[in-house]
């Protein structure tokens, strides 16, 4: 016999589909764009997280990936350059109850916007950033970007870049990120669960979001993607459990002292493995590290998954309990006596 579910329930957890996401407006991204894999992971994922629709908004800068907004039926801003972080943290301030969404890549987030995401992050306002990182300007037709990789030609960059990329983990975690994790556009199950990892999340969520370009940097993730080399290039982080990949899992990562290092568990065996520990601030940064480190020996795999998450109080909830006890010792604010202050004075 089904289970009828009472009208309490129901209220709290609105039956959501995928479809009730869908905007009505056509979407102008180009033909095999990866954002079109991360918008239907983000309309599948929603209805399981919960919220009602007219509690949920999305705000994004400028770029491909900033047109989100437009595509998903919920309340929305396209906002500034850059920017996007800044009016998130407002309307989260102000509206504490929303589930707050940032849309941005790895050019409005990392360099106009570079300023502006650092300081959110060690706020810790309540929201979730996702950076679409394609390693190219898309929008303006194909300029190196700041997570371009060294020696990249470009329109901008025509002898090729010079400018050492941005690992935008590490600059994150840095900063005071208190949940980083990575996915990819062509893994949709898990950029799903981590999408609604990230919504679980008391506090900034940063989930980097490897994004195909097809027209502008074709194949820049196609090491990870593809069929023939995924299980050789990737690693899943999942708590609690040791780092293992390979075609037929026979690979693992050990840490010698603070450097990864791989080894053949068929011929050696799992002991020693390295465990992950979502928790562990210090791993969490070497695993960011993992395709930068010079004195890495072999060839590493590239992480995906939550990196690191901790607990700790978020902005507005510190912002309202100040309100709160200014209250209590003053009451309620006049807000023409304040305008008008204590000294005034007339000129004839």
């Amino acid at each position: 016999m089904m289970e009828v579910k009472s009208q309490e329930e129901k209220a709290k957890k609105p039956e959501l589909k995928a479809r009730d996401f869908v905007s009505d407006q056509d979407i102008k991204w180009c033909p095999g764009c990866g954002d079109y894999a991360i918008l239907k992971q983000m309309q599948s994922a929603l209805p399981e997280i919960g919220v009602k629709k007219e509690d949920i908004v999305f705000v994004s800068g400028i770029g491909c990936s900033s047109r989100f907004p437009y595509y998903m039926n919920t309340f929305g801003m396209h906002s500034i350059h850059g920017r996007a972080t800044a009016v998130a943290a407002g309307l989260k301030a102000a509206r504490p109850e929303l589930s707050t969404w940032i849309i941005t890549g790895d050019g409005d987030a990392l360099s106009i916007g570079g300023n502006h995401l650092i300081h959110i992050l060690r706020r810790n306002p309540d929201v979730n950033i996702m950076l679409f990182n394609n390693q190219i300007y898309g929008l303006t037709k194909g300029q190196y970007s700041p997570t371009s990789e060294l020696g990249k030609v470009t329109k901008s960059t025509p002898s090729g870049s010079i400018d050492h990329p941005f690992n935008p983990l590490s600059v994150c975690l840095g900063a005071g990120g208190t949940f980083i994790a990575r996915a990819m556009d062509r893994d949709p199950k898990a950029l799903k669960e981590l999408i609604i990892e990230t919504h679980k999340h008391k506090g900034s969520s940063l989930l980097e979001i490897y994004q195909n370009c097809p027209i502008f940097n074709d194949g820049a993730f196609s090491a990870f993607t593809d069929k023939e080399t995924k299980k050789k290039e990737t690693v899943y982080l999942k708590h609690g459990q040791p780092l293992i990949f390979g075609d037929k899992l026979q690979y693992g990562v050990k840490l010698d002292g603070v450097h990864p290092i791989v080894v053949n568990i068929e011929e050696e065996g799992q002991d020693g493995l390295w465990i992950h520990d979502e928790t562990d601030k210090i791993k969490a940064y070497i695993l960011t590290q993992l395709f930068d480190d010079p004195e890495a020996g072999g060839h590493l795999p590239r992480p995906f998954g939550i990196f690191y998450k901790e607990e700790r109080f978020c902005y507005e909830d510190a912002m309202q309990a100040q309100v709160d006890h200014a209250r209590e010792q003053k009451g309620d604010g006049d807000l023409e006596a304040l305008l008008s202050g204590n000294n005034t004075w007339i000129v004839d």
